[in-house]
């Protein structure tokens, strides 16, 4: 019981984070530091589309059932392809902080999808 509670609260954080990025990565005209960020990561704009469809993506796959691993897979691979465009430009803070990030996604595999029986 405790392991689906922890799977679900890790799960609502993990769509709404996914949601959330998408949308500021798909208005990054109007979010300044979204921009700088990507900037510095050395994405360019024809990228950013792409980014944000594969975020959004991602949270949709996470709440289904059949493809819960696979969205988080595809969560995990992201985080470390940001982390390595951040250490390729030299920006280990942003590396640094992705480490929580990265833990989540499988911490979720391992744990399963918590209304699964």
């Amino acid at each position: 019981m405790f392991k689906n509670i922890v799977s679900l609260l890790l799960l609502i954080i993990s769509v709404s984070l996914s949601f959330k990025h998408a949308w500021d990565t798909a208005h990054y005209q109007r979010n300044p530091e979204s921009f700088k960020m990507m900037e510095s990561l050395g994405v360019s704009v024809s990228m950013i589309p792409a980014f944000a469809a594969l975020t959004l993506l991602t949270g949709i796959l996470l709440l289904i059932p059949k493809t819960f691993f696979v969205g988080n897979k595809i969560h995990a691979i992201s985080i470390v392809t940001i982390m390595g465009l951040a250490l390729r430009n030299g920006n280990i803070k942003i590396a640094l902080i992705e480490i929580p990030f990265l833990v989540m996604p499988l911490l979720m595999i391992w744990l399963k999808y918590p209304f699964k029986n």
